[in-house]
């Protein structure tokens, strides 16, 4: 058995505060949770990362796994290094001493340890069982974070939506195990991608006649044919032909959540020009960038035009800048 490196199982320095432990566990958990990772092997990275967090994330087993690691790397624990080569590591009889490890919250009891390491087991196990012996855990349960993805209309409109979720969970006979439960969530209007949404009380089970957790559902936007999602803002590309660009024209475009709406292209407008519809966004605006549609010329009446076009703009050189740029380099 080797000595885990916690902190390096959330990737922070040993120095690291309270809260970058706990950002760092937050993206991990979003990142390996088998709601939504495409990862291989998601499950065993979310049972490292949560094992990590129940140590960091308690003020009383951090300082005790802080200790235990000082006397392993000095010599003066079981084993001859940090890493546990020549024989594994095992814990010094007595590490423990003067430490009580009490459970915060969102911290789980030794109860909920079943899918922990052996490591975990032989440091903190017997710990956690002795204290267990003398008081009653007493606090609020778990916080869980899960992500789902909404449709752009949906979001904009807002609305109740079904979702289904799984969680791992410790059965009847002390076996970790995946439950699968269905939930109705509120999404509210105008919801932007990155807002949490919290649901009291669908976290885990309390202890000691404490409140069960929260659950924090991170909303993701489904990706859309026309709209792009910036922020509270949406874009979208609006082909318009030549003349329209530069002669200006009112053009309809389609709206988000349904219908048209009309909007003005100024004289002589340009690829990139962004034009602005407020309030036709997720709470902000929607932009409009111009895209110039050349018409094919696939028959005698349309090279004509282009021809006449030519001649009578014989004077405009679109590459004009290109020529100054190579000359100045």
């Amino acid at each position: 058995m080797d000595f885990k490196d916690y902190y390096n199982a959330l990737g922070v320095e040993r120095t690291a505060s309270e809260d970058e432990i706990r950002k760092a566990y937050r993206k991990l958990a979003r990142k390996y949770h088998p709601d939504v990772s495409k990862e291989a092997d998601a499950e065993t990275r979310m049972r490292d990362v949560n094992e990590a967090w129940d140590v960091l994330g308690n003020k009383e087993k951090r300082a005790a796994y802080d200790a235990l690691a000082e006397r392993v790397r000095s010599g003066r624990g079981a084993g001859p290094d940090f890493g546990g080569a020549g024989g594994g590591f095992q814990p010094p009889p007595g590490w423990d001493e003067g430490f009580e490890f009490h459970r915060g919250a969102g911290h789980a009891g030794p109860a909920d340890h079943a899918d922990f390491s052996d490591f975990f087991s032989s440091v903190f196990g017997a710990a956690e069982r002795r204290n267990a012996t003398r008081r009653q855990y007493r606090a609020k349960g778990e916080d869980h974070h899960a992500a789902i993805e909404v449709p752009l209309e949906f979001a904009l409109q807002g609305g109740e939506r079904e979702i289904t979720l799984r969680a791992m969970e410790v059965n009847d006979q002390g076996e970790p195990e995946f439950v699968t439960r269905t939930l109705r969530v509120n999404i509210p209007r105008a919801v932007r991608p990155g807002q949490y949404i919290r649901i009291a009380g669908q976290g885990l089970p309390g202890h000691g006649g404490e409140p069960a957790g929260d659950l924090y559902l991170e909303v993701r936007i489904a990706p859309h044919p026309l709209y792009r999602v910036e922020g509270q803002d949406l874009s979208m590309d609006l082909p318009v032909t030549p003349s329209e660009a530069a002669l200006g024209a009112e053009v309809e475009v389609p709206l988000p959540g349904g219908g048209t709406g009309a909007v003005r292209v100024p004289p002589n407008a340009r690829a990139g020009l962004k034009l602005r519809l407020k309030g036709r966004g997720l709470g902000g605006d929607l932009y409009l960038v111009l895209a110039i549609a050349l018409p094919p010329a696939d028959g005698d009446a349309a090279r004509a035009a282009y021809e006449q076009l030519a001649k009578a703009t014989a004077g405009f050189d679109p590459r004009r800048q290109l020529a100054a740029a190579g000359a100045s380099a």
